[in-house]
């Protein structure tokens, strides 16, 4: 099962402890730092289209792409919704062929951490390089190992609301840096009183700053900055999400 393939209906009523709008206006001003403004941006990982559809509201034009149709057919209908047109893909990031060429790319909410096989990294580097214009940015966030360790752990998480509910297990290999989750999930099925169950298992790899500033290296990025979480303070060792921000190397 592709991630996030049964949960995607649910997907935005278990994440209402993300605060999106916060995000949204920390990545605007994460441009303004950097005397930028994007004029076209790709959501790599973009799920729901909780970070894409109010940047479409900003005037910049985006476009969405995420592994799950799912996850994508949500987001669509969100923006139908909400009265924004935007292009959705349905693609792996490591293999990312669009007819396009932007200013910015943007991959947050762990999406790359999901990219556990050796090579996959630099692979999806070396495809969002291909889409970003000279010198455009690559802005990211990831999970960190002290996350993985400290704050997850073994711990198991649950959460309940009227039609219904998940299970949230995690358990993490030191020795490979792989955090496996393990999703069990109920939703009650229309017009009945009984719950479809839903189990799904997903993966996230640790990198550390030093791999990932040499996989940007290696692919013709230069490292700007690496904050603690959506902040402008420095990452440090008991952060439990990085905020990367990278920048194509100008070409002599």
């Amino acid at each position: 099962m592709e991630a996030y393939e049964g949960f995607a209906s649910l997907y935005d009523v278990f994440m209402e402890e993300i605060d999106y709008p916060a995000w949204v206006k920390y990545i605007i001003e994460s441009w303004k730092k950097l005397g930028k403004n994007p004029e076209n941006v790709i959501d790599l990982g973009c799920g729901t289209g909780n970070i894409t559809i109010p940047l479409a509201k900003t005037g910049c034009t985006i476009i969405g792409v995420d592994i799950s149709q799912e996850m994508l057919a949500e987001a669509q209908r969100k923006a139908i919704s909400e009265g924004v047109s935007i292009p959705f893909f349905c693609q792996d990031m490591v293999e990312l062929e669009l007819p396009y060429q932007v200013d910015c790319v943007l991959s947050l909410c762990d999406s790359l951490n999901y990219l556990t096989e050796e090579g996959e990294l630099s692979a999806a580097f070396s495809a969002i390089k291909k889409h970003l214009s000279p010198q455009g940015l690559f802005l990211f966030d990831m999970n960190t190992e002290y996350k993985f360790k400290e704050a997850l752990g073994d711990k198991t998480y649950a959460a309940m609301t009227e039609d219904a509910a998940y299970f949230w297990e995690n358990s993490y290999d030191e020795e490979e840096g792989i955090n496996e989750y393990y999703v069990s999930f109920f939703k009650k099925q229309k017009n009945k009183d009984t719950y479809e169950r839903i189990e799904e298992y997903h993966y996230e790899k640790a990198f550390s700053i030093e791999e990932v500033e040499s996989c940007l290296e290696e692919n013709g990025f230069v490292l700007l900055n690496v904050y603690d979480g959506y902040s402008f303070e420095r990452a440090k060792g008991d952060s439990q999400r990085y905020f990367f921000v990278a920048q194509l190397k100008e070409e002599k």
